[in-house]
């Protein structure tokens, strides 16, 4: 089901898939601070309605995203800032985003089709999964402008690809194929442009037909794990534990593996 709305950010809702499109191409598909606030709102959404179980991120147009729209925020330099409006901003909102896609509590997928840079590119990362095609790149272009890491760039880089060649994107804003990303363990599929959409849509019904209060737990399991010592980390899964033993999903798998019959989730 297609919502009406600003036709910047297009949302079709169908068999527990939340589809939410950037569809603003002649700009790249940069987000402005609208368009950010309005992707924050719609994952909370997905978040808390129970017929949604999958959300995809993808993108019209030749890029994915080229990040924050550049033009607002050279006007927004351009005039006197009190102290602390920088650090309000980021906070309230590119490190928000991106907060919203990493405790969304359903799957989210990046569909990447063309370059994602900057901000565009920590959106991608912030995903669960992540299918691109093989014209698709990332980089981080901040150091090529005179800015410093931001969109949670510092947070997340090193958690996906290591120190070292954390600190190589970021110093030197160089390209990083979808290739070299697959091959670094960031990015799950590489296709051909034409089978994006089937890749894509595939990964989102297999997902959308599973146990998914399990997925769920397991999300926060895995992202809180970085942060976490051990203690903590067996703590919080002992926990998960105790919370999805008392899911109908549960009672559905352990009754299907013993009849030896599909399962039937319902995310319940």
């Amino acid at each position: 089901m297609s919502e009406q709305g600003d036709d910047t950010i297009l949302v079709d809702t169908t068999g527990g898939v939340m589809r939410i499109t950037l569809n603003k191409p002649e700009r790249a598909n940069a987000i402005s601070p609208d368009q950010r606030d309005r992707l924050i709102e719609l994952l909370a959404r997905a978040d808390g309605d129970q017929d949604i179980r999958v959300v995809v991120i993808a993108s019209n147009g030749k890029h994915f995203c080229s990040g924050a729209d550049v033009s607002k925020m050279s006007a927004a330099m351009a005039g006197p800032r009190p102290t602390g409006t920088t650090l309000r901003t980021m906070l309230n909102g590119a490190q928000k985003l991106i907060a919203a896609v990493l405790d969304c509590g359903k799957p989210v997928i990046a569909a990447v089709q063309g370059p994602a840079a900057g901000m565009g590119a920590h959106l991608a990362f912030a995903c669960d999964l992540i299918v691109a095609t093989e014209n698709a790149w990332f980089s981080q272009p901040f150091v090529l402008r005179g800015l410093c890491l931001d969109a949670a760039g510092a947070y997340l880089l090193p958690r996906r690809v290591g120190l070292q060649k954390a600190k190589e994107m970021a110093f030197l804003g160089d390209r990083l194929p979808a290739d070299e990303a697959k091959a670094l363990g960031m990015v799950n599929i590489v296709c051909a442009e034409a089978e994006l959409d089937a890749r894509v849509d595939a990964l989102a019904a297999r997902l959308a037909s599973a146990a998914t209060t399990s997925i769920s737990l397991s999300k926060r399991l895995l992202n809180a794990s970085l942060d976490s010592d051990r203690n903590t980390a067996f703590l919080a899964e002992a926990m998960a534990q105790e919370i999805n033993s008392r899911t109908d999903d549960v009672k559905e798998g352990v009754a299907a593996f013993i009849e030896k019959r599909p399962t039937n989730f319902r995310g319940q």
